[in-house]
């Protein structure tokens, strides 16, 4: 009784340190975006930008990478450096259909190349359905020109987040090992 029990003990903790592993991660890449420290981040060649979304009609939450549903979107996108400001910086977003050689037909929004001493760039578009997209912000008149390339998905929701799959488990797991070390005590 007393080694079923150990054993069980055992096989709960390993099954919470694995979930908790889950967990651990706080830097997730999605292309040239990145999670880090609750902001997520748009890397551009040695450059970086804040990046913001929201869909005002729908949702209250920001995101950062995948566009939880169809409709209105608004990016913010906010220069971290200085020397970003009397660069050229364009914003382009297309379907991803594997191949970019004809990027004006593939193109669903295009913010054409310009400079803004002010640091932020407001993106504004109707994504009228599902579907998967790349955006390509593109910073030029340095000594070198940068592209950064995220693909992105809209309309497939919110991810569900791990919390919400690893609790009930963890919880299901407990319940379990409590019902079988009470039914032992009984015979």
């Amino acid at each position: 009784m007393l080694v079923r029990l150990i054993k069980m003990k055992q096989v709960l903790l390993t099954a919470l340190l694995a979930m908790s592993m889950l967990l651990a991660a706080q830097v997730q890449a999605h292309g040239g975006l990145a999670l880090a420290d609750d902001m997520c981040i748009l890397t551009i060649g040695p450059y970086r930008m804040h990046f913001t979304g929201y869909q005002p009609l729908s949702q209250e939450e920001e995101f950062c990478e995948d566009i939880p549903e169809v409709g209105k979107t608004v990016i913010a996108l906010d220069y971290i450096q200085e020397e970003l400001r009397p660069l050229t910086t364009e914003v382009r977003i297309i379907r991803d259909t594997g191949s970019e050689e004809n990027l004006d037909e593939i193109t669903v929004y295009h913010l054409p190349p310009k400079i803004y001493p002010s640091a932020s760039i407001t993106v504004e578009h109707v994504f009228p359905e599902k579907g998967k997209f790349v955006g390509l912000v593109t910073v030029t008149g340095g000594a070198q020109d940068y592209v950064s390339r995220f693909p992105f998905s809209v309309g497939e929701g919110r991810p569900v987040s791990k919390i919400a799959i690893i609790v009930p488990i963890v919880v299901l797991i407990a319940g379990a090992a409590a019902f079988m070390m009470m039914r032992k005590r009984k015979t």
